[in-house]
């Protein structure tokens, strides 16, 4: 066994290699599961946002996502006939809206990266929704490509955009990006995408304890009263290459200390069903929210679960549908588009698949440590997106 694949690497062709059995579809018509606009797991929780994978490589090497000891120049990236093609994920995603699907994310890797990306974004654009309503479509980057970018996106129909940015220091930047990416490119192009009318448009910063909390306070400073929303998101145990420690990470609730200490908040209502963010809002000298100054928000998926009403699916970049995050295996959409099955086929077979689901994973974490209690690997978060 090469170093490479040492027990703390997982390789993608092990992970595609260990596939989910699909739920028979039934030969009867009557017997399939035919979009009706709503689709309810068995923990209630209806399907209203499809997060999309169109690449698994991407241009930083950030530790907690793709280590660069482990994501290197022979590490076996996915040959591009594997890749879902765009006429493919068109396909697979109108079967998804037609069952309830909301909201579409484009994620990675870095999916700028995918060529001619504004040409699946332009045919994304034209599904809608159940009751006939534009998609909310959304596209996650961390921005290197953005200021090139952001008028194409905005064209094709791209709604809005959501940046990684880790630390505005820029020395802080290029050790987390660790290949020596300057922060003034990224924001450039947050200020092109802002221009180029992509928004509101979201700051992640992923804050990992010793590497970039300093930078909590100096994030806040530069994104309040911008028009932007800063979330902060627990360092996660994705995938099973970043080394992933609880001493690593900074809970939200400390995260809420440090900033009020500085800029008084106050906790605002949820904007959406299944809205993975506490959204908090900056407080005025009367303690009502300061909508000029804006809000953050704290996404702890560490600490405080929020499994409860997940309403997201996940399909990587080369079709496989993940139910979590934190999922091991994935079920082979692609094996049914480049089959002879019928659009009905598979809308029945996702149907089927959701129906099914009873993941929760982060509500289970402490019982099950870092495991994900089928004796399996977590699938990385460069395959399947955020």
């Amino acid at each position: 066994m090469s170093e490479r694949f040492s027990p703390k690497v997982v390789p993608l062709v092990d992970l595609r290699a260990g596939a989910l059995h699909i739920p028979t579809m039934a030969s009867a018509p009557g017997d399939r599961i035919a979009p009706q606009g709503q689709l309810t797991d068995t923990l209630g929780r209806n399907l209203r946002d499809l997060r999309i994978s169109v690449t698994d490589r991407c241009n930083f090497r950030c530790g907690y996502c793709m280590p660069k000891e482990i994501f290197d120049k022979d590490y076996p990236y996915l040959p591009h006939a594997s890749l879902l093609t765009f006429e493919e994920i068109v396909r697979i995603a109108e079967q998804f809206v037609r069952h309830g699907v909301q909201k579409i994310r484009l994620t990675g890797g870095e999916p700028l990266l995918r060529k001619n990306i504004e040409v699946l974004i332009e045919k994304l654009s034209a599904l809608r929704t159940a009751d006939g309503k534009p998609l909310d479509l959304t596209l996650t980057t961390n921005g290197a490509l953005l200021a090139r970018k952001a008028k194409a996106l905005k064209d094709a129909g791209l709604q809005r955009v959501t940046v990684s940015l880790d630390a505005l220091d820029d020395a802080v930047f290029r050790r987390m990006n660790d290949v020596d990416f300057p922060v003034a490119d990224v924001l450039d192009g947050i200020h092109a995408a802002q221009a180029a009318g992509l928004g509101p448009i979201k700051i992640n910063m992923v804050v990992k304890r010793g590497t970039n909390d300093q930078e909590i306070l100096p994030m806040a400073r530069h994104f309040k009263g911008s028009g932007m929303v800063l979330r902060f998101i627990e360092y996660m145990d994705v995938g099973a290459t970043n080394g992933w420690r609880m001493d690593d990470v900074v809970p939200s609730s400390e995260v809420i200390q440090r900033l009020q200490s500085a800029m008084p908040l106050l906790a605002l209502e949820p904007s959406s069903p299944g809205e993975t963010a506490q959204r908090w809002g900056y407080a005025d000298a009367d303690g009502a929210h300061d909508k000029l100054a804006g809000e953050i928000g704290v996404i702890s998926s560490v600490t405080q679960a929020f499994c409860h009403d997940c309403n997201r699916a996940r399909l990587s970049t080369e079709g496989q549908l993940y139910l979590c995050l934190f999922a091991n295996q994935g079920y082979d959409l692609r094996g049914i588009v480049r089959s002879p099955a019928s659009d009905a086929d598979l809308a029945s077979a996702i149907g089927r698949i959701w129906t099914g689901r009873g993941d929760r994973y982060s509500e289970l974490r402490g019982a099950m440590a870092a495991d994900t209690g089928s004796g399996g690997r977590r699938v990385e978060m460069s395959y399947i997106g955020g």
